[in-house]
């Protein structure tokens, strides 16, 4: 065999060798990939659980404080509507009290008008048609006063016989009346309203003494 001839043999040989280490190195990283990572093992899955736990309980007590601050919101707003509406009742009612307030004495005038209209024709001895429509008329306008103001809830009282009340009466004089209870009302000199439970005019009366 020529040297020339054994130096081509020798670099076949060594070309082999080459090919074969490096499929032993291919082939041992294949293996060592397909080694399954060891399991975790029990104090690593306590360890999860504990950190899963954690979240957890953080997002509970999260919604706990969205929940009460809905329920707070939600009787926030039953508050304020409440509270709205007890407002503007009683706005309205002052309304009703106060236009009640100017009518009242217009009122009192219609009183004492018919009273006067229905005496003038008995004092004077004979009857008198003009009189007499008269005190028709100003009864139509009485009752209409009176269905008008009974309509929003006002309504007049006249406490005669009645014990005396400061808190509902007004007492313009105090003399002995026969057979009357001292302290009680012997004459309605003139007639007090109420709005609901709320006093508007007291009644000015005169107490048996």
């Amino acid at each position: 065999m020529s040297p020339e001839e054994e130096r081509e043999l020798g670099s076949a040989e060594e070309e082999e060798e080459a090919e074969a280490s490096e499929a032993e190195e291919v082939e041992a990283s294949a293996e060592a990939e397909e080694v399954e990572e060891p399991s975790a093992g029990p104090e690593e899955h306590e360890r999860q659980l504990e950190l899963d736990l954690d979240e957890l309980m953080a997002k509970a007590e999260k919604a706990d404080e969205y929940l009460e601050l809905a329920q707070r919101t939600k009787a926030d707003f039953e508050n304020y509507r409440k509270r709205a509406s007890r407002e503007a009742a009683a706005a309205q009612d002052r309304g009703v009290a106060k236009l009640a307030r100017e009518l009242l004495p217009a009122v009192d005038n219609l009183d004492r008008a018919l009273a006067a209209a229905q005496a003038g024709p008995e004092d004077a001895g004979a009857p008198d048609n003009g009189a007499a429509n008269l005190v028709s008329g100003i009864k139509l306008v009485h009752a209409d006063v009176i269905a008008a103001l009974k309509r929003v809830g006002i309504e007049p009282f006249s406490p005669q016989g009645e014990p005396f009340d400061p808190q509902r009466h007004e007492a313009v004089a105090q003399q002995p009346a026969d057979g009357a209870t001292p302290g009680t009302i012997v004459e309605v000199y003139q007639r007090g309203y109420r709005f609901g439970d709320s006093v508007l005019r007291p009644a000015r009366v005169v107490v048996a003494g």
